[in-house]
């Protein structure tokens, strides 16, 4: 009942900020916003008995993205917490404009090449649907992010629940992924990163429900995620597939009908992604964008441009040089900006956050050598997809703000064996305690034996 009380006084609150921003804007963000967050609602509390729970945290967390969509709306920060913003404001009204048919010429014509065939293009095309029906209308765009933001915490009860059957470890997931600052400042906003952690989450999940049994329906919307990932950043979509394909094709069962399901699973992926054009885009993305050439040139100009650059002398255009990048670029990758290079406030405002970050790592370690050993096959995938990326980012960031943003790809899933880690702990308390009481009970019962002798 308190839940329900405080979730209705933050939603008027939200309702009047997102007005007063831009009324035109604000009322149009905000009929998007109830559209897609009834369809979430009903697709959540349709699929678990935890209907209160998941219900309370999706709608917390969507508040909370909102709110501070709307504060960088207000005060014109976007351009402070993530420059993307504007490009893809730009480039989505392109697009708009020329379905439209109000734009024509050579130089229009140079811009919409870029904006439909460039990395991440479908974010592009995503913002000109938007646009379509709503106008040029950024709070409407950046709402729509902030909607899949918060979806991504009910997804990440969800994946908990399949991969340790254990509620606890699900809602503790579920919880870190809605409040974590770093989850909010980048699902807030018109940006890529809040929609590629929903789809990762969404298609692991798929994952590990097609590994107890067969579903058209999983296998669909597994497809639709991977080909989500592939238009927003496409060498992700490699590091799932492999992710993927490893689980499926290794497995930790030979009975007759699993090798059956799972090979069925793999015929209608390939058929899907076949007939969604995914093999061809991907194969023309990896000629232009996936060679150590490229990711040397893009580093650099990472580490060099920006402040914050580190390993400024490192070449990884030859697989020695990748090689040797991976120590420090995984030291950063993993627990940068480091207190001691703070040099601006944009970076002194992550201080409690890293520091918060840091205090759980030892609990993740804790709760990944429990999956290792204790739920390794739905596992699997997860590992294997956060070891690759893991990897890909060590080598080709030179950047702390990028890998500081980018963490958030491997860190939705390590929080999953924050959770585990967590709940061993306090499963372990409570069986101490449990332990005591019963020692004493123990002694109380002795000394009254001997008292009654």
């Amino acid at each position: 009942m308190r839940d329900r009380i405080l979730i209705s006084i933050a939603l008027v609150l939200v309702v009047t900020a997102m007005i007063w921003a831009d009324t035109a804007d604000g009322l149009a963000s905000l009929l998007l916003v109830v559209a897609l967050s009834s369809v979430a609602l009903a697709a959540f509390r349709g699929f678990s008995e935890e209907r209160q729970f998941l219900t309370t945290i999706f709608l917390a967390a969507l508040l909370v993205r909102l709110l501070f969509g709307v504060f960088i709306h207000v005060f014109e920060y976007r351009e402070f917490f993530g420059g993307d913003a504007q490009t893809y404001d730009i480039n989505g009204w392109i697009l708009a404009e020329y379905f439209r048919g109000n734009h024509t010429g050579d130089e229009f014509a140079i811009q919409r090449e870029w904006a439909t065939k460039g990395i991440g293009w479908g974010m592009n095309y995503l913002v000109a649907g938007i646009y379509l029906v709503f106008g040029r209308n950024l709070m409407a765009a950046q709402s729509f992010c902030a909607v899949f933001g918060a979806a991504t915490a009910p997804m990440v009860y969800y994946c908990g629940l399949k991969m340790f059957s254990n509620k606890n470890v699900a809602k503790t997931a579920a919880f870190a992924i809605a409040f974590f600052p770093s989850f909010i400042i980048w699902s807030s906003q018109l940006m890529k990163d809040g929609l590629i952690i929903f789809l990762l989450v969404l298609a692991m999940t798929m994952v590990l429900q097609l590994q107890k049994e067969l579903s058209y329906g999983a296998v669909l919307v597994l497809i639709l995620a991977l080909f989500g990932i592939l238009s927003l950043r496409f060498y992700i979509f490699y590091m799932v597939i492999v992710a993927v394909i490893g689980t499926f094709v290794v497995g930790l069962t030979t009975s007759l009908n699993s090798i059956i399901r799972r090979m069925a699973v793999l015929v209608i992926l390939g058929l899907g992604l076949t007939y969604l054009g995914v093999i061809r885009n991907a194969g023309s993305d990896i000629e232009r964008y996936a060679n150590l050439e490229r990711i040397q040139i893009t580093r650099q100009d990472q580490a060099v441009s920006a402040e914050s650059g580190f390993n400024e002398d490192v070449d990884v255009s030859t697989a020695e040089g990748a090689i040797s990048a991976i120590p420090v670029g995984l030291l950063y990758l993993l627990f940068a900006p480091f207190p001691w290079e703070m040099t601006s406030f944009r970076q002194l405002i992550t201080l409690p956050e890293v520091l918060i970050w840091w205090a759980l790592f030892p609990v993740m370690v804790a709760g990944l050598w429990y999956a290792v050993r204790q739920r390794l096959r739905p596992s699997m995938p997860i590992l294997v997809f956060s070891l690759m990326l893991t990897l890909a980012y060590s080598i080709f960031q030179g950047n702390v703000g990028t890998a500081y943003r980018q963490r958030t790809q491997i860190q939705v899933f390590l929080f999953l064996f924050i959770a585990v880690g967590i709940t061993l702990y306090r499963e372990s308390r409570e069986n101490k305690k449990l332990f005591l009481a019963a020692r004493r009970r123990q002694i109380d019962d002795a000394l009254r034996a001997r008292g009654g002798v």
